[in-house]
């Protein structure tokens, strides 16, 4: 299990955090460089250089998100002036998505990041820029909350591009877009002139996604462990009777994914910082506490003594690695791959738990995941690579794995935004959060 080291301090890790930026710098511009945005989204990489994989376009926020984040731990405005550009001249089609559910990823990376800053103060406050922001992320947080499916319970989810059928536990932090939607004072509006409240349909998703995406070790089955997740949880869509679990991108619908389960984490925990500040969910945050409390301690459970799990708990050729969880993760082994894009967003929520609650079991979790991640083998210091951080999975069962030596963007990201995090708290400076 991982091994918490109560001797980090984010004054400890703020030096690693500024040279994971010094390092990610000539990266982010050998990118933009090289890349062609017409030929679709940077996904992950292949000797060294980002390649694109059709399946969504679920990325590109991430890309030009990334370039925002590094203006915003360092001030090179050469960074800003490219994510601004960028998201101006590519994001909009995100905006309108219809078909995917993965609005807060592309959005809230990009018009949100900016809207943020303009907010902080961080950046000149222009009311028509502001106004362009605010409007990209009122229609995003609508058109996901439009994907909606109904339970059999009375609630409901945004269902993921599978179908209608289809919860996906990624959409916890996706979430985000319609939270964001409802606190600029967005609705939904529906047949008849039905406004639809965007935090209830928030809630609501959550809510399903705690019930049945999550375990809690009360018998469900006969794979019930507490904080398990699954990846897909299946609904018959013509009475929201819910069927079974299913995995898309982990082993098996009785294993955990692991970076399934690190989007779990994540987003219950800004998820309940969120509501929070939002009177009057008491009830709700009882219920995403809960999950967000196993899922983060079937984290610490099942992880390696440094930190970085294994794409998937159960993984066939991890019964070939011996005593596993007693040592620190092997990124170089032959049988099964780590992934350190699980471990990047995981460590955002054991922090923000931690933080939260005034944990320090969760808040030291987090920076010693922090502590593994932001040097090397993970850290990338080499220019020629231009992925940040190294040994990603992508979508094993499918081969599309990045894997040992390779990076992937979403890892590039969080790594970026859990650092921006950390330099957030350890210069005392404006805590970080989703929403302005």
């Amino acid at each position: 299990m991982l091994q918490i080291r109560h001797d980090l301090t984010v004054l400890s890790l703020a030096p690693k955090a500024r040279r994971l930026f010094e390092v990610s710098a000539p990266k982010i511009r050998s990118l933009e460089k090289s890349w062609d945005p017409s030929q679709g989204s940077p996904v992950f990489t292949a000797a060294g250089r980002y390649t694109t994989r059709g399946w969504t376009e679920w990325t590109q926020g991430f890309q030009f998100g990334s370039a925002i984040l590094q203006f915003d731990a360092t001030g090179e405005r050469e960074f800003l002036e490219s994510g601004r550009r960028n998201t101006v001249t590519w994001m909009a089609p995100h905006v309108s998505h219809m078909g995917v559910h993965d609005h807060g990823f592309n959005n809230l990376s990009t018009y949100g990041n900016l809207l943020r800053l303009m907010a902080e103060g961080r950046i000149a406050d222009d009311p028509w820029e502001r106004r362009f922001y605010e409007i990209a992320l009122k229609c995003s947080g609508a058109v996901q909350a439009a994907r909606w499916s109904r339970t059999a319970d009375g609630g409901g989810y945004i269902y993921s591009f599978n179908g209608p059928h289809s919860l996906f536990v990624d959409t916890i932090r996706s979430l985000r877009s319609l939270a964001v939607a409802h606190h600029l004072g967005q609705v939904l509006m529906g047949e008849n002139d039905r406004r639809i409240s965007l935090v209830d349909r928030a809630i609501a998703h959550a809510r399903a996604t705690a019930r049945y995406a999550v375990y809690y070790g009360d018998g469900r089955d006969a794979y019930d462990v507490r904080g398990r997740v699954a990846h897909e949880s299946v609904f018959n869509p013509n009475d929201g009777q819910y069927r079974c679990p299913n995995s898309q991108q982990g082993y098996s619908p009785f294993t955990t994914w692991t970076r399934g389960l690190a989007w779990a984490m994540c987003g219950f925990a800004e998820l309940c910082e969120f509501l929070d500040a939002e009177p009057g969910h008491a009830a709700d945050l009882e219920v995403f506490e809960k999950a967000a409390r196993a899922t983060c301690d079937f984290y610490i459970q099942h992880s390696p003594a440094d930190g970085i799990p294994y794409w998937d708990t159960g993984a066939p050729g991890l019964a070939r690695l011996g005593d596993y969880l007693a040592r620190p993760a092997d990124p170089f082994n032959p049988h099964e791959p780590v992934d350190s894009s699980a471990a990047a967003i995981a460590a955002q929520g054991l922090l923000r738990l931690g933080r939260r609650l005034g944990d320090q079991r969760y808040w030291q979790a987090g920076l010693t995941v922090c502590h593994t991640l932001f040097d090397e083998p993970y850290l990338s210091p080499d220019e020629w690579q231009q992925g940040l951080i190294l040994h990603a999975v992508y979508h094993r069962p499918n081969g599309w794995c990045a894997g040992s030596g390779e990076a992937c963007l979403w890892g590039d990201y969080h790594a970026r935004e859990v650092a921006l995090y950390l330099l957030r708290v350890a210069e005392d400076a404006r805590y970080l959060r989703f929403w302005v």
